[in-house]
């Protein structure tokens, strides 16, 4: 077994839409298939739904929808990917993003991953764009996600 030296940041890669999306693999909870999706009544297109999980009423959100990166299409052979929710609410301390492809496991060199700065802004949702190697991938703003949620969906006190 081999273990991430302090070179290297460990992510895990998913597709949203057009784009590749970077997440910090310690925010990941667990990558799921074929998950259940419930509706929420009256919420926004981004808002897919929520899946029960681990005895947890977990949002699932369309990365892709709320940054302006496509429409995502929720099919029963859907991907998941549950991730920590960082932001201290402890009503929610999950919530998961909708991905086309099986998430991919990746260990980026500390020195390969650089901020690519040719946008002038950046879509809803996204801290960075960042280039890995040849391609580039979005690094979403988990505040700003948990923040959207927060807004759109609150968890009953």
């Amino acid at each position: 077994m081999s273990y991430a030296s302090n070179d290297e940041i460990r992510g895990v890669l998913i597709q949203a839409g057009h784009e590749r999306v970077l997440l910090p693999n310690a925010t990941v909870a667990e990558m799921m298939s074929k998950v259940p999706i419930e509706t929420v009544p009256d919420a926004p297109a981004w808002l897919v739904g929520q899946i029960a999980w681990h005895g947890w009423d977990v949002p699932l959100l369309s990365f892709a929808r709320l940054s302006g990166q496509g429409d995502e299409p929720v099919v029963t052979n859907n991907k998941v990917v549950v991730l920590k929710a960082l932001g201290g609410n402890a009503r929610r301390p999950y919530f998961a993003l909708l991905t086309q492809t099986f998430p991919q496991l990746i260990a980026v060199p500390r020195d390969g991953l650089l901020a690519d700065a040719s946008e002038e802004t950046l879509p809803q949702g996204v801290h960075m764009r960042v280039l890995l190697g040849e391609q580039s991938a979005l690094l979403p703003d988990l505040d700003a996600l948990e923040a959207a949620l927060d807004e759109a969906f609150p968890v009953a006190g």
